[in-house]
């Protein structure tokens, strides 16, 4: 017999022993589990960005990091109704919820994607009872129970797969960037659905203003014409002159006519955004006072990546199509599934839960593909030309995101210098209608004269309306391409924003 210095030594030796094999267990079993994610890890391409946005005149838009598109759409436009009209479309519109019920979709994918991560263990129990024929081919021994009964209580494990290679864990960094992918297109389409307001709301109010000048250019002209007609009844003008008033008043009533059928058409086109039935929508300011100015530059072309969200659905598709080449290179590795079932199962309920009547079965399955056509590298090949293809295009839209930006700020500074020029241009034709009048009231000239600069002045105020419509159009396409919309930074506005309180 040892001493009891020797006895704890052992004991000593003993726990060490076990407690480094459960070490080297745990270990095992991590490994087991962990694995490695084959296949490479993502990492953003590399992209040409512009140190700053090309613009028509660079002092229009002076550098900086704040950008105009990190104001809020309520902060952007002015009137009340507009803001109203853009708060009930994020709301009501049907894009909008069309958009948020896919993304419903791809977070349900993405779960029963992450769920093949984790054992699928179920419980069952089963009773049967029945009779025996005692008349039967299968005749019973004398004295027996011809009434039978047996049932089983189990649990068990499907085939669940050991994620040596990572395919199930990149499957899982695939489901998810679609699921972000398709949480960007939701928000590209709500910030699609501002500038689709604005922009109608603006047209609407321009052809009101259209239709405005259509309708005051017939009241003058019927009026020149009742004052022609007067004049060649007293023999002072000539019937020529009475044909020539009478193609005045036409045009001007088709005119009428025609801006009646946009305006109609274009209400319908708001109350759609806006999820109404066709009607007649209540309109706020007038449209020579709608204001929508840029306040702020345009900021850095680098901060177009994560504030525009086609372009962060863009990359997160390119994050799947990575995520689909670890899937493929893991198909040709071993695959590892262990299934498993315990339970208790007997012919009488009193023993069903006795020891004698376990059952349980476990066992690990390795399946390694030897020969399949090719098929596994047909696969990744495949898997790899996506990943090309997904690269390309979002290189393209993140380059037709800085145009789309270009283009806006050249629309921004040239639709003002043509305003201004066609300002001036509707003066002058106002000048020389004015004047033609006068000069045939006097007799110096044929009312053909008048004919002409009054077909001119219409024309030229029309280009006018559009010209400031284009203007304030091109300020809502600027917001649009920076990414402006409903930034996540500022949160939903304030009631009183929206209603200009």
């Amino acid at each position: 017999m040892g001493s009891p210095q020797a006895a704890s030594l052992r004991h000593g030796r003993r726990q060490a022993c076990a407690a480094g094999g459960a070490s080297v267990l745990v270990a095992l079993a991590a490994m087991l589990l962990a694995g490695c994610a084959v296949g490479p890890d993502y990492q953003r391409p590399g992209l040409d960005v512009p140190a700053q946005h090309r613009a028509a005149e660079t002092a229009l838009l002076p550098g900086g990091t704040n950008s105009f598109g990190d104001l809020g759409w309520w902060e952007v436009f002015g009137d009340p109704q507009l803001r109203a009209y853009v708060a009930e479309a994020l709301t009501n519109s049907w894009d909008l919820k069309i958009a948020a019920a896919r993304v419903l979709q791809a977070e349900a994918v993405a779960r029963v994607t992450r769920s093949q991560l984790f054992p699928n263990v179920g419980v069952g129990a089963d009773w049967t009872t029945g009779r025996i024929s005692e008349n039967g081919p299968m005749a019973l021994p004398p004295g027996s129970d011809p009434q039978r009964e047996y049932g089983s209580v189990y649990g068990t494990m499907a085939a669940y797969e050991v994620d040596l290679w990572g395919r199930l864990r990149r499957a899982n960094e695939a489901a998810r960037a679609q699921l972000l992918a398709t949480e960007a297109a939701r928000q590209t389409v709500r910030q699609t659905l501002v500038a689709q307001v604005a922009a109608t709301y603006l047209r609407l109010l321009e052809l009101d203003h259209e239709l405005e000048i259509s309708e005051r250019t017939y009241t003058v002209r019927t009026n020149s014409l009742a004052l022609t007609r007067a004049r060649q009844e007293g023999d002072v003008a000539s019937m020529q002159d009475v044909y020539q008033a009478e193609v005045l008043v036409s045009a001007a009533r088709a005119a009428i006519a025609d801006a009646r059928r946009r305006v109609e058409q274009t209400e319908n086109e708001l109350n759609l955004l806006l999820g109404r039935n066709p009607g007649s929508p209540q309109r706020g300011e007038s449209f020579l006072r709608q204001r929508v100015e840029v306040l702020v530059p345009p900021g850095l072309p680098s901060d177009l990546l994560e504030r525009r969200p086609d372009l962060r659905a863009a990359e997160q598709l390119l994050v799947a199509a990575n995520a689909d080449i670890g899937q493929a290179k893991a198909a040709f590795f071993p695959r590892v599934t262990l299934t498993g079932l315990y339970g208790v199962q007997s012919v009488a309920l009193s023993d069903l839960f006795t020891g004698a009547s376990q059952t349980w079965q476990f066992g690990p399955a390795v399946s390694l593909p030897l020969f399949t056509g090719g098929a596994l590298r047909g696969n990744l090949k495949l898997a790899q030309a996506r990943f090309t293809e997904a690269v390309a295009r979002y290189q393209k839209t993140v380059q037709n995101a800085f145009r789309e930006v270009s283009d806006s700020l050249i629309a921004v500074q040239r639709t003002r210098e043509f305003r201004e020029r066609q300002e001036e241009n509707t003066r002058a034709r106002q000048s020389a209608a004015e004047l033609a009048n006068l000069r045939y009231e006097g007799g110096v000239t044929s009312y053909l004269e008048v004919l002409y600069t009054e077909q001119e002045l219409f024309t030229a105020e029309l280009l006018l309306a559009q010209a400031r419509l284009n203007e304030l159009l091109s300020v809502v396409s600027l917001y649009r391409a920076l990414g402006g919309g409903w930034p996540e930074s500022l949160g939903a506005p304030h009631p009183a924003q929206v209603d200009g309180r």
